[in-house]
């Protein structure tokens, strides 16, 4: 049995508090960052080939799950929390290839978001019987409704919500139409960090968490949301038929959610990586730190853009 801790990000960056120069440095590099990671995935996303547009997705889908779940792993060790890596791991990767294959029709029952959704049920309901039978395995350790509890969260808060993106990406009925939706999410999610960074470090002055995350304004919070609003508006105008269902009300309402939505999932993380003692979730990513810092506010985003487009935009 390991043990392990949380992690958190920020609204300004991981340089947040130095000097004008620095900040801006900063916020290139993790821009930067930011847009390489995006373009890759958007590039596999829309490419002509199906083979690519598919599996390529899926892998880098898998890549991000398991190294962002494995930060999280390691951010409970620092906090001396005990739990099962391997079976989050290993559970992690079942998620994800599932969900795609059930999502592409591969196993013959596509057509309906619930097919997935029980799967998916099913799914974590083995999970923790399992998890189960590895702690009486394990014996008697005193730690045992920690490791359950940590590994089961591991698994949610990572992999489960990230596999979102992939229920957004193969909706049923609005078929070769979800990667646009996909699309969407992102820019609005991360133009919403943007906002928050570049408002917040210009003119941040009204502390928003300062238990949580120092660097965190009201302003910046303005910022979010008049952003991700603003990119709301411009992309369901840009493109159209090609996001079913939506008019101009639901992308003011969504530009709100998701923007508000984002700064809630970046403050999430900060509260984990304060307990974890840590400042960056890792180092894979200059001027943001790990993959969970990148993540953040689009795990918490990703099951809203879903639950929306499944019970309001798609609606009959």
């Amino acid at each position: 049995m390991n043990t392990e801790p949380p992690a958190s990000p920020a609204l300004t960056p991981s340089s947040e508090g130095a000097p004008g120069s620095h900040k801006a440095h900063a916020f290139l590099r993790r821009l930067a960052s930011s847009l390489i990671l995006w373009t890759a995935v958007l590039l596999a996303l829309f490419s002509r080939h199906p083979t690519v547009a598919q599996w390529v997705f899926l892998a880098i889908m898998i890549v991000l799950a398991t190294a962002g779940l494995m930060e999280f792993y390691g951010l409970a060790r620092k906090r001396g929390l005990p739990c099962f890596p391997g079976c989050g791991l290993a559970g992690g990767l079942l998620l994800m290839v599932g969900t795609f294959l059930h999502c592409t029709g591969q196993l013959g029952i596509h057509g309906s978001p619930a097919r997935v959704n029980d799967f998916e049920t099913s799914f974590l309901i083995v999970f923790v019987l399992g998890l189960a039978v590895r702690l009486l395995l394990a014996g008697p350790t005193g730690q045992g409704i920690p490791a359950l509890a940590v590994s089961l969260l591991g698994l949610m808060y990572v992999p489960w919500l990230l596999n979102f993106i992939q229920k957004i990406h193969f909706f049923p009925g609005i078929e070769g139409l979800g990667k646009y939706y996909v699309l969407y999410f992102l820019v609005v999610t991360k133009l919403s960090d943007t906002g928050a960074y570049v408002v917040g470090s210009l003119c941040g002055r009204h502390k928003l968490a300062p238990r949580l995350s120092p660097g965190k304004t009201w302003e910046g919070l303005v910022g979010a949301l008049g952003l991700s609003t603003a990119a709301s508006l411009s992309l369901a105008a840009l493109l159209g038929n090609r996001l079913p269902g939506m008019q101009p009300v639901h992308a003011l309402i969504l530009g709100l959610v998701l923007g508000a939505g984002a700064v809630v999932g970046d403050l999430i993380e900060s509260l984990l990586k304060r307990e974890a003692g840590v400042k960056d979730s890792g180092r894979w990513f200059p001027g943001i730190g790990g993959l969970l810092d990148l993540l953040d506010s689009l795990l918490f985003n990703a099951p809203l853009m879903y639950l929306y487009l499944r019970h309001v935009l798609t609606r009959p």
